[in-house]
């Protein structure tokens, strides 16, 4: 069994707990606080969970409302109020919107353990009769993938080789973002997706940090190679850019960046693909690295390039990828130079019309230099953007040391934010 509860008292929500592992053992109870975390994402249907408790009341919220709102979602999870004394008025209410109500004295005496085993013989049907029907399967159709045991909610983006969406999760109990690869599988392909996908997978895995994305899983279907992924909702920091950047706010971004570097690099890892596209904003302020398809990882021995090829994105290649040469952590400062540089100024750094011209201009013209209000920013950029590896600095470490200084110096002179 599988139950998530809506409630703010930390109390009330040990209480239950130790009155659900008294009546079964191994049963699973998620809390989710409204008044730190919010409404529930409007496409969530609790899907993984045999039913959603609410507590009656919470500051700033009724457990009836969001019930009724809830219950109005075709194939939520059943539902059940919790009340803190006995209340046939929302006994009815719940009844009304096919709800279960149990009152505190409930909660102390068979009644409780009883509505629950009657939501999860209901939850239990209602998955089978979706699983098996015509708009259940539909559902957990993916392009040309079916991936049983996720409903599809929307497309978010397609790319060259993979397309993005968002899904339910009836494993996770939760919105996630599942990529698939668009090609099927071919034995003789150059990058193979499942590959790149498997090294994405393990990377993850093995780096236990909110600066990566986390991965829950991955597998084949129908030939097409797919994973899955933590979904935040605040999107990637190109969709943030586009609506433009102030100067603290990107000094902060671009040391929450060159720590999330740090702990790669401090794991063996090289990301050779970081992009404002690769940076995922976290609801706290926060950032995660995605995308380590292309990364090179000593610890795996693996990597998905051949020996001479060029991958990557031209716009934030530093000379040394861009012409196919060694590359070590410096590499990911100077994509970082050029992410920085774009937040500032609202443009790449260079420009040209083929990819080609562009890592041309990366290696051989000089690094520009931000509007003038922008100076104090300009010697670390310097320092990041500089086009012989030794330039710049030695690790992401004091890159991040060197951009919250400016940051701090940024704010002590009583600069805009």
């Amino acid at each position: 069994m599988r139950l998530l509860l809506i409630e703010e008292d930390a109390g009330q929500c040990a209480h239950i707990r130790q009155r659900l592992e008294a009546w079964r053992p191994q049963a699973e109870l998620v809390v989710h606080d409204p008044v730190t975390r919010g409404a529930l994402e409007p496409e969530f249907l609790a899907q993984g969970f045999d039913a959603v408790l609410l507590a009656d009341a919470w500051r700033g919220g009724r457990g009836l409302a969001w019930a009724r709102e809830l219950a109005a979602r075709p194939g939520f999870a059943p539902l059940v109020l919790l009340s803190r004394g006995t209340d046939a008025a929302l006994a009815r209410d719940a009844a009304a919107i096919g709800a279960w109500s149990v009152s505190a004295d409930d909660l102390e005496r068979e009644t409780f353990p009883q509505v629950l085993a009657a939501v999860e013989r209901r939850q239990g049907h209602a998955r089978a009769v979706w699983r098996t029907s015509l708009a259940g399967r539909e559902a957990q159709r993916f392009g040309d993938a079916f991936i049983r045991g996720y409903r599809c909610i929307r497309r978010l983006s397609a790319r060259a080789m993979t397309d993005l969406y968002v899904a339910e999760s009836e494993r996770a109990g939760s919105l996630v973002a599942l990529k698939v690869a668009r090609d099927a599988q071919e034995e003789q392909a150059l990058v193979d997706p499942f590959r790149r996908f498997l090294q994405e997978y393990e990377i993850a895995q093995r780096i236990s940090s909110p600066d990566v994305v986390r991965i829950y899983d991955l597998g084949v279907s129908d030939e097409h190679a797919w994973l899955v992924m933590e979904y935040l909702r605040r999107g990637d920091l190109r969709r943030h850019m586009r609506l433009g950047v102030a100067p603290r706010e990107a000094l902060r971004l671009g040391v929450a960046i060159a720590r999330a570097l740090a702990t790669i690099h401090a794991a063996g890892v090289l990301h050779r693909d970081l992009k404002p596209g690769n940076v995922l904003l976290r609801d706290d302020g926060g950032i995660a690295l995605i995308d380590f398809g292309l990364s090179k990882d000593a610890a795996l021995a693996m990597d998905v390039t051949d020996t001479g090829t060029i991958f990557g994105t031209p716009h934030y290649m530093s000379p040394e990828q861009g012409h196919a040469e060694p590359i070590d952590a410096r590499s990911d400062l100077y994509s970082l130079g050029v992410i920085l540089f774009e937040m500032f100024a609202g443009e790449k750094p260079y420009r040209a019309e083929n990819p080609m011209a562009i890592v041309y201009k990366h290696r051989k013209e000089a690094i520009p230099r931000l509007p003038e209000r922008f100076a104090v920013v300009q010697p670390v950029l310097e320092r990041l953007l500089a086009k012989q590896p030794a330039d710049r600095y030695e690790s992401a470490a004091a890159a991040a040391a060197a951009l919250q200084g400016t940051l701090t110096g940024w704010l002590e002179h009583g600069a805009q934010p």
